[in-house]
């Protein structure tokens, strides 16, 4: 596969509206290179992206209830209910019931989910991390310095969606989820 030329940076943004425009683009991009990057290392990867959220979702905050994780997730429950069918058949959660109340079914990651989680995390992290050292000094202290205002804008993120912000902290601060 031939190597992606590199876009010359665009000029900085001088509005809000020219700012949100410009990061919704990087964002965009960024998503889209770690999903097609992440193939090419981790070739297992054949689990979709929802899934992918929901195992993630459950690693920060398990056990949970097919109707909150919906929620948190903005699906619906029958959504959520097939998506966790997957994900039991592949042995990465397991079905349980509620400590305070044997009537309520609960699911959390099993062993083998929470190792593919981490595998997968671990593997874009290596991607970014290659990515990162092809950058100049400059370049990669630009990074570095923007990641406490990204963080807070996932902050805000998540509150203007009625969720929350401790739904994305572990987001905030952790490895890109795509």
């Amino acid at each position: 596969m031939p190597t992606p030329v590199p876009q010359t940076p665009p000029p900085p943004p001088t509005t809000p509206d020219a700012t949100a425009q410009q990061l919704t683009d990087v964002v965009t991009r960024l998503r889209r290179a770690l999903r097609t990057s992440i193939r090419t290392e981790y070739p297992w990867e054949a689990l979709p992206m929802a899934q992918i959220e929901l195992m993630q979702a459950l690693s920060d905050r398990s056990p949970a209830r097919v109707g909150d994780l919906a929620a948190r997730q903005r699906l619906s429950t029958s959504t959520v209910s097939g998506l966790i069918g997957q994900l039991m058949t592949a042995g990465l959660v397991v079905r349980g019931t509620h400590a305070d109340d044997r009537r309520v079914a609960v699911v959390e990651l099993t062993e083998a989910g929470r190792d593919q989680l981490a595998d997968w995390q671990a593997a874009h992290q290596r991607r970014i991390g290659a990515a990162l050292d092809r950058l100049e000094g400059p370049e990669q202290e630009a990074v570095a310095a923007a990641l406490p205002a990204l963080a807070k804008l996932v902050e805000y993120l998540f509150a203007g969606s009625g969720l929350g912000a401790e739904v994305g902290g572990a987001e905030a601060g952790g490895a890109e989820s795509e």
